[in-house]
């Protein structure tokens, strides 16, 4: 099946269970496609939902089944981490297609219930890893082509987010799941799979039960091996990102940039992180739509989103045992 041409009469119809900040950003690009079409929302605070339709002009619902009989053809699941599973398994049996926030779920268990429903529904389903799609990764990409990576050296140093639930490890799965999925997820796009973790925290947030800081070793089924730093001590964003180390080169890579330091000097490269959450979005409307995407676009499937969040999991796991973990 070909996409329609973009302007044609076909839309995309959008529905959202979850109306806070992230959805608010999805909202926004996609009110600027013209092949989309912004239709329902709903959200456990009926006054946030509300606020919501208002401000998008669509419909404000009590509930999934309301949102459901409006004929939808996909709905972005944006609920915090403790809300996934329910959700997806009913969308899923209804047949729209889904985009699903990071983090899938809060713990692996649920993950995976959802994972076997969307396949035994045939459900298309993507998920906002849109780090993926950021320019530096492709560059990276290109430049570790032929190159065996060493080494590699993954941080997100950040606040506490501006949420409730994010402090309460068994709502949130903790900063591990919940924010650093995105550097583990780089990871393995540029370094491959990996095999074990072992993490150490550093105690909890003061007045919080979230980790303040954790640290861990990772290891990798190529033969690079790898180091974590975390922490959401901070009262700002200091940076998150990658760097990873070859015989000949260093890399660091980030949403908004990349840069490259060899035998010859330092190059850098600054980008627009905006630019990859557009085509997030973009990539998931023209899948709806039956477009396979371009070569450079990776939106990650449910499967394949999973596997990073294994990877997430056992390093929370590992965090609280002190013990390694393997990633299964």
């Amino acid at each position: 099946m070909l996409a329609p041409p973009r302007g044609a009469s076909t839309r995309c119809r959008i529905g959202f269970v979850g109306t806070g900040g992230v959805a608010t950003r999805h909202a926004g690009i996609l009110a600027g496609f013209d092949d989309a079409e912004l239709v329902a929302a709903t959200d456990a605070d009926p006054a946030r939902a509300a606020a919501f339709g208002r401000t998008h002009g669509v419909a404000a619902e009590p509930d999934v089944e309301a949102l459901l009989a409006h004929d939808l053809d996909a709905v972005y699941v944006c609920v915090p981490p403790f809300a996934h599973g329910p959700v997806e398994e009913r969308l899923a049996t209804a047949g729209v297609a889904l985009f699903v926030e990071k983090p899938p779920a809060r713990d692996e268990a649920t993950a995976e219930r959802i994972a076997a429903r969307l396949a035994a529904t045939g459900t298309l389903a993507r998920v906002g890893l849109h780090w993926r799609l950021a320019e530096p990764v492709r560059w990276a990409r290109g430049l570790l082509a032929g190159r065996t990576v060493r080494l590699v050296q993954a941080r997100w140093l950040d606040r506490v987010p501006p949420v409730p639930w994010w402090i309460h490890p068994e709502r949130s799965g903790g900063q591990l799941v919940e924010q650093v999925v995105h550097v583990l997820d780089l990871a393995r796009v540029l370094a491959g799979e990996v095999a074990q973790v072992h993490a150490f925290s550093g105690g909890p947030l003061p007045g919080a039960r979230v980790d303040a800081a954790s640290a861990a070793v990772l290891r990798f089924t190529g033969g690079a091996v790898g180091t974590l730093a975390a922490t959401c001590a901070l009262g700002w964003k200091d940076g998150a990102g990658l760097d990873l180390v070859t015989d000949d080169l260093v890399l660091s890579v980030a949403e908004n940039g990349l840069e490259a330091r060899d035998a010859a000097g330092t190059h850098r490269w600054n980008v627009d992180p905006a630019v990859a959450r557009r085509a997030a979005d973009r990539v998931f409307v023209d899948a709806v739509h039956g477009a396979a995407p371009p070569p450079e676009a990776d939106l990650p499937d449910y499967p394949e989103a999973l596997r990073s969040h294994r990877v997430a999991c056992a390093l929370a796991r590992s965090a609280a045992s002190r013990q390694p973990e393997p990633v299964c």
